[in-house]
C-alpha cells in the first residue's frame, strides 16, 4: 500500500521526483558531483535514480533550484510551506474517499474522509477548480459542503465530457501541468494560487 501512496505522489509531481534524482548532491564529499560520486562507486556504473521517497525527492528538486538562483531570496524561502502541501497531496490521493456520478455532459464528485482529509480537500479541491477553469472547454465549480467537498466538472462538447468521464475525480486533480510552477512559487515564499 504504501509504494502506491509513493508513486502517485510522483505522478502527482509530474516527474519532478526524477528531475530532481539526476541532479541532487547528497551533502556528502562537498564539491562533487553526487550522480558521478554514486557511479564511480558501483562496479556495474549504475546511477541510483532515486533519492527517497516523492515529496521528499520534490523537495530536493526544489533546494537545487533555488541553491543555483542568485536572486533567491532566503528571507522569503517557505519549504515548510511547500512541505505542509506536499503532504495534503500526498493526503489526497491515499486517503480521500469520492464518490463519483456520470453525468449526460461530465461528472460530480463528493470528497470525503477523516477530518485531516477533509481539511486537505477544502484547501486543495478549490485551489485545483479555479486551475481547471482556466480551460474554457469546461465549467468547473468547487463547493464546500458538510464534512465534503464537491467537484462538478461539466461541458457541452461530447468529446470533453467525455474526456472529464475518463479522468475522474484523481485524474482531473492531477491534470494540467501547474504543479511544479507552484510548488516553486510556494517554496520562494509566494501565494501560488494568488493569481
Amino acid at each position: 500500500m504504501k509504494t502506491k501512496t509513493i508513486l502517485a505522489v510522483v505522478v502527482l509531481l509530474g516527474g519532478a521526483a526524477f528531475a530532481a534524482a539526476q541532479t541532487t548532491h547528497s551533502g556528502h564529499d562537498d564539491g562533487m558531483d553526487h550522480a558521478t560520486h554514486v557511479q564511480d562507486q558501483s562496479p556495474r556504473g549504475t546511477i541510483l535514480s532515486e533519492p527517497g521517497q516523492g515529496a521528499f525527492a520534490a523537495l530536493s528538486e526544489v533546494v537545487r533550484v533555488l541553491e543555483a538562483d542568485p536572486d533567491t531570496d532566503w528571507g522569503q524561502v517557505d519549504l515548510a510551506g511547500l512541505r505542509a502541501h506536499l503532504v495534503d497531496m500526498d493526503r489526497l490521493v491515499s486517503d480521500a474517499i469520492v464518490e463519483e456520478t456520470a453525468l449526460p455532459d461530465g461528472l460530480t464528485a463528493i470528497a470525503t474522509g477523516d477530518a485531516e482529509t477533509v481539511a486537505t480537500l477544502r484547501r486543495m479541491v478549490p485551489a485545483h477548480a479555479a486551475q481547471l477553469a482556466q480551460d474554457d472547454r469546461w465549467t468547473v465549480t468547487a463547493i464546500e459542503v458538510e464534512n465534503a467537498v464537491e467537484l462538478r466538472v461539466t461541458s457541452n462538447n461530447p468529446a470533453v465530457a467525455a474526456r472529464i468521464k475518463g479522468l475522474g475525480f484523481f485524474g482531473l486533480m492531477a491534470s494540467q501541468d501547474h504543479h511544479r510552477k507552484h510548488h516553486l512559487m510556494m517554496a520562494r515564499g509566494a501565494d501560488a494560487h494568488a493569481h
